[in-house]
């Protein structure tokens, strides 16, 4: 793999050996984000697989679930990918420049005045409102604009989209012909619970609508929707999260691949004595001689503060030297201490990197300590961690970042 703090900066001949280039960016890096850019690609097929004959497209919002828009979009284009998800213009913008002939959608709509900036980067709103929808059509008449928009229609989540009623107010644009629309979805609510009876109600209520939008292909399933069966594929599915390796079906066994590998840099090993307390608000007590790895990472990093642990209750853990260790009292913004007592004493020692996320230790897992989702886990990932694109050499090259 190669690495650099900033590729762009790199002239286009001076490529450092792998071992070099990692050296040179690694070495002070308090904390490492590897992406697995082959694992990402194997998912995205195994979705496309699952949703046959649906075309698979992805969602690359929040700087790809935070594993980097540009090295995503690259990767996915390159293995077959043809449209995009994102939630802003600014975020579209990226992507365009990764995969110039993709189709690229923009979730959060039509904004005001933003018409030209759409244009620019061939971009299509994914529009919610009738208000938008006017806007862009007075926007589309004065200049001549002709690239496509997407309908969004609220079927139970009452987040966006317009109504069905106003769906269907739309009707007879569709039959008139030459109506600018490229697209008609919905978003599933409750897609991760197989049987939840809202599945079925949303089902009925897109198909009941799309099938009037005749000529315009639906759009109904995002990751977890994907794995309801073929009566929810319509003609695209939209997986985000399961593209980076989240559970989409977190009722049964996980069916991707993991995609990220966090690890953080152990700054300190100090021993505390029986009785003595550890971190903040002194509510984790050592009940034994502890021997304690301070390592360089926090919730400022997106490693929450609910990981924590206290006298009653066990939080997250780490793996280190090969071996679980938990967290030993309240995580700080910028660090973290673990109990490392029941290693080898040289099994783990200062400048050491010790594993957050990998080695058996999914995104789910983590998430499940912090008492949310998968989703928020990724997308939080600090600034502050080395970030590193792995790649088969021999069919690809990758790329790295510093920062997202």
């Amino acid at each position: 793999m190669n690495i650099a703090s900033d590729p762009k900066s790199l002239p286009a001949d001076s490529v450092l050996s792998p071992e070099a280039n990692r050296a040179a960016a690694l070495a002070a890096a308090s904390g490492i984000l590897t992406i697995d850019l082959d694992a990402l690609v194997a998912n995205w097929r195994k979705l496309e697989k699952t949703a046959v004959p649906a075309e698979c497209s992805a969602v690359i919002k929040a700087n790809a679930y935070g594993c980097g828009t540009e090295p995503v979009a690259q990767a996915l284009a390159k293995a077959g990918c043809k449209t995009f998800f994102v939630a802003t213009p600014d975020e579209a913008a990226a992507a365009r420049a990764a995969a110039p002939s993709a189709v690229i959608y923009v979730l959060n709509g039509f904004i005001q005045n933003t018409g030209d900036a759409y244009a620019r980067i061939d971009a299509r709103p994914v529009i919610g409102d009738l208000n938008e929808l006017a806007e862009w059509d007075v926007f589309c008449r004065r200049t001549g604009w002709a690239g496509g928009a997407a309908i969004h229609i609220d079927t139970g989540m009452h987040r966006l989209g317009l109504t069905i009623a106003e769906a269907q107010g739309l009707i007879p644009r569709i039959h008139a012909g030459d109506h600018g629309i490229s697209l008609v979805m919905s978003h599933l609510a409750c897609a991760e619970s197989l049987n939840h009876p809202m599945n079925a109600r949303q089902l009925a209520a897109f198909r009941a609508i799309a099938s009037e939008f005749s000529g315009v292909p639906a759009s109904l399933s995002n990751s977890s929707g994907i794995f309801l069966g073929g009566s929810f594929l319509f003609e695209m599915v939209r997986p985000g999260a399961a593209l980076y390796g989240v559970n989409p079906t977190p009722e049964a066994d996980n069916p991707v691949l993991p995609v990220v590998e966090l690890k953080a840099r152990v700054l300190q090993i100090r021993d505390v004595e029986r009785g003595e307390s550890v971190g903040y608000g002194g509510n984790w007590t050592a009940r034994r001689p502890t021997r304690l790895a301070v390592l360089s990472a926090g919730y400022a990093d997106g490693y929450f503060r609910a990981g924590s642990s206290n006298d009653g209750t066990r939080g997250a853990e780490v793996m280190v030297a090969g071996k679980r260790c938990p967290v030993a009292g309240r995580i700080s913004m910028d660090l973290m201490a673990v109990d490392v007592t029941d290693l080898e004493k040289n099994a783990v020692r200062r400048g050491h990197l010790v594993t957050l996320i990998g080695e058996g230790i999914t995104v789910d897992e983590l998430a499940h300590h912090f008492g949310t989702i998968g989703y928020e886990v990724l997308t939080s990932l600090g600034r502050r961690y080395a970030r590193v694109y792995k790649a088969d050499l021999k069919t690809d090259e990758a790329t790295s970042a510093s920062s997202p």
